[in-house]
């Protein structure tokens, strides 16, 4: 059976035309300044001569600062998908699918970039609300989308029994970061998570998943 959405595996490196690999770079270097200054202190002036380039290239690519920040949180974003930013595609049989995506995310989660980024947001939302509207349209938002994307389909094919998929992919999404993302960001150091304690947390995920929508 299939679906309008192309396997992970059989995605292909698509050459990237000069002006979209400068936007990249550009998008990199902000990247790093966010991080260390913060949304708020964070200028296009400062990224435009960091990346070596001028103010106008910077808004003739992203539009504004805001426009900037969301490229960067897409860009984040995409790595749970194990594909380039816009190729987010999942097929194919439910666990794995699903393992990948889990362990995916759980890993994203971890990552100290990520969290930075996330502690920036919610620090500085109060005195700049688009932010966290961004963020979370840019991050959380999309990876909701297309996992209900998936469901649907999936439940269409008979490979799954989801009713609400929507509701099916925030239960999913929230076993697999939930309890994780909250001792990372309150106790960091508190436990030491491995690559195994990763697997098992998302397999277990999986499982629960799977023990109530599974077809019969």
């Amino acid at each position: 059976m299939s679906t309008d959405l192309a396997p992970l595996e059989t995605q292909k490196p698509q050459r990237i035309p000069r002006g979209e690999k400068r936007r990249e770079e550009i998008a990199a270097v902000a990247a790093r300044v966010f991080l260390e200054l913060g949304y708020t202190e964070t200028t296009m002036q400062i990224v435009a001569s960091r990346a070596g380039a001028s103010k106008e290239t910077l808004y003739r690519h992203f539009g504004s600062k805001e426009g900037l920040f969301a490229k960067v949180v897409r860009a984040r974003s995409a790595s749970v998908y194990g594909g380039a930013e816009g190729e987010f595609r999942l097929q194919g049989e439910p666990r794995e699918v699903l393992k990948q995506l889990g362990f995916n995310l759980l890993r994203l989660i971890l990552d100290s970039d990520p969290l930075c980024l996330f502690r920036i947001v919610v620090a500085e939302s109060p005195r700049a609300p688009e932010l966290g509207r961004i963020f979370f349209e840019q991050g959380p938002a999309q990876t909701l989308h297309h996992l209900t994307r998936y469901l649907e389909n999936a439940t269409r094919q008979g490979l799954l029994n989801c009713p609400d998929p929507r509701l099916a992919a925030r239960l999913f999404l929230g076993a697999v970061v939930g309890n994780r993302h909250i001792m990372l960001l309150v106790a960091p150091g508190f436990e030491t998570i491995t690559e195994e304690k990763i697997h098992h947390h998302v397999e277990e995920a999986v499982a629960m998943f799977l023990a109530k929508y599974a077809t019969r």
